[in-house]
């Protein structure tokens, strides 16, 4: 809601609904709250790693918040960053639903067996 001006349409829908007020916002949404909450997702993603040890979840986890990081510090000068950026926050967005869909399961070789397994074993 804070970054209308990069979709036109978006705005004028904004406005007409009375969002207008978070146009002043808009630095404050990309310059500090998107690289917080990238670099939570990050920190999230890594973490994720160490207990379910599946590396294609992590890569794709941790790859669309590196790219926001990337284009709001070093890259956020080049004209072909804000496409990095879009794809990053769109990245970020299809492991989220994937995520919900289908959530990471242990992978290891010495997992906690259920309660109800081990007693009907014993």
């Amino acid at each position: 809601m804070g970054c209308a001006s990069c979709f036109p349409a978006l705005g004028s829908l904004g406005a007409a609904l009375g969002l207008g007020f978070l146009a002043q916002y808009e630095g404050i949404f990309i310059n500090i709250l998107l690289p917080i909450f990238a670099t939570i997702a990050l920190g999230a993603n890594v973490i994720s790693f160490f207990s379910h040890k599946i590396w294609y979840r992590t890569l794709a986890g941790i790859a669309g918040p590196t790219m926001v990081l990337l284009t709001t510090y070093p890259l956020w000068a080049y004209n072909w960053s804000t496409y990095l950026l879009y794809a990053g926050i769109a990245l970020m967005l299809i492991v989220s639903i994937w995520d919900i869909v289908s959530p990471p399961r242990k992978v290891c070789s010495n997992c906690e067996v259920p309660e109800q397994q081990a007693t009907t074993q014993g």
